[in-house]
């Protein structure tokens, strides 16, 4: 069966991708500081982070500084994906390993989450067609997938901090 993911690039307090997967009615979602990787030797830190709404996850925007959040929020990615094991989600997230495949406009193909201890996983990519070492897909592919704007149009747009916002952006 295949459900909805979404990445979230979101210049808060600090840039990080909000990597989201829908799982009993809500957006199961994790906090990546350096963003997905395509290489699979590299292992990105992920923090579990409580879960939002579904209709959250084509939400972009500014979120208002001294809200939880607050900063300039773009849908870096979108599309399905579907669990690889025969278990169900939350026997995955109780084991402490969620093994999916994505179908997103920027990422594809077999991925990992691994639990390490508490709210820290680590979301790593399987070996397959879609691996890279050498392509490093946050800077090559930096806009929204909804708008093709960057942070820092977003949050010229939407009344945000756009210094702030371009940090998050390629220089």
């Amino acid at each position: 069966m295949e459900r909805l993911f979404v990445v979230q690039k979101h210049r808060a307090s600090a840039l990080h991708y909000d990597f989201r997967l829908e799982a009993g009615g809500v957006l199961v979602s994790w906090a990546v500081p350096k963003g997905p990787s395509l290489d699979p030797k590299v292992k990105r830190l992920a923090m579990a982070v409580e879960d939002h709404p579904l209709d959250y996850a084509r939400f972009e925007g500014v979120i208002p500084e001294g809200e939880y959040g607050g900063g300039t929020v773009m849908v870096w990615d979108i599309g399905t994906y579907r669990l690889e094991d025969d278990e169900t989600f939350d026997e995955a997230m109780r084991k402490g390993r969620v093994v999916f495949t994505l179908n997103g406009k920027k990422l594809k193909g077999g991925w990992v989450l691994v639990r390490t201890r508490g709210r820290q996983w680590l979301l790593m990519k399987r070996k397959d067609r879609y691996a890279s070492s050498t392509v490093d897909i946050a800077k090559t592919k930096p806009r929204s997938v909804l708008t093709r704007r960057l942070l820092a149009g977003i949050a010229r747009d939407e009344g945000g901090e756009v210094a702030k916002a371009a940090t998050g952006d390629p220089a």
